[in-house]
């Protein structure tokens, strides 16, 4: 298959500044959510989580969250190599405000939950804790706030995917923590001129606007979804 231009161009805006920047690293360490030093390296979804059909399709509901507490998890050691072990975060959320839910979700939210982020990669020598990044999405830091599309997976609430975890800090869509830096709503329009012109990712759809601009895509999707009589 002939490989073009256009195939190679990150089809996320963000993924596309940090393109830019030079911080999209590709050394990727294992499977299953392909962590990298902070470059975010390829993503791999769940279940579809670009566009706003995506969400109404497969989220139970669409929340505005700020983490409120994290603690470390699952830690894995490592016998060998410069790693002595690695972790993940336990981090907890406050819901600021749920924007959409599913007619018939799996589990109702509360006015908090728990999710599991990325964590800390710990090295042998120095004791230095570094950020662990999970593929082409936020971190989910404290500090930060984020647009969610949710869904309940085996006991436990996890996002779709990568397209399923967008920053808003500032109630504004694009603004905030991604990948383990701060990015503000320039940095991510800088990148729309080089991702994919026919990526529909919902966060490119209403990149720099603010919630109702998200409620107001999820509500045409469930209209057009209506109408094909899904």
């Amino acid at each position: 298959m002939r490989t073009t231009v256009a195939d190679r161009l990150p089809s996320s805006p963000v993924a596309a500044f940090l393109a830019l920047a030079g911080v999209t690293v590709a050394v990727l360490v294992g499977h299953g959510g392909l962590h990298t030093v902070v470059g975010c390296g390829i993503p791999s979804d769940g279940h579809p989580s670009r566009t706003a059909e995506d969400w109404i399709t497969n989220a139970d509901h669409v929340v505005v969250a700020t983490p409120t507490a994290e603690q470390d998890t699952n830690r894995r050691n490592f016998a060998k190599g410069a790693i002595q072990y690695r972790t993940d975060r336990a981090v907890t959320f406050r819901t600021d405000k749920i924007l959409w839910s599913s007619p018939r979700p799996r589990q109702q939210i509360g006015q908090g939950f728990d999710m599991v982020g990325a964590g800390w990669n710990v090295y042998r020598d120095s004791g230095e804790r570094t950020k662990r990044t999970t593929a082409a999405a936020p971190r989910l830091e404290s500090g930060h706030t984020y647009l969610l599309a949710l869904r309940w997976v085996s006991g436990q609430w996890a996002t779709l995917g990568e397209g399923a975890a967008v920053p808003f800090d500032h109630q504004t869509v694009g603004e905030g923590e991604w990948c383990g830096r701060t990015l503000s709503k320039e940095d991510v329009a800088l990148g729309e001129r080089f991702s994919r012109k026919d990526d529909h990712r919902l966060e490119k759809v209403v990149h720099g606007q603010d919630a109702q601009a998200v409620t107001r895509e999820l509500e045409r999707a469930m209209t057009a979804s209506r109408a094909r009589g899904r």
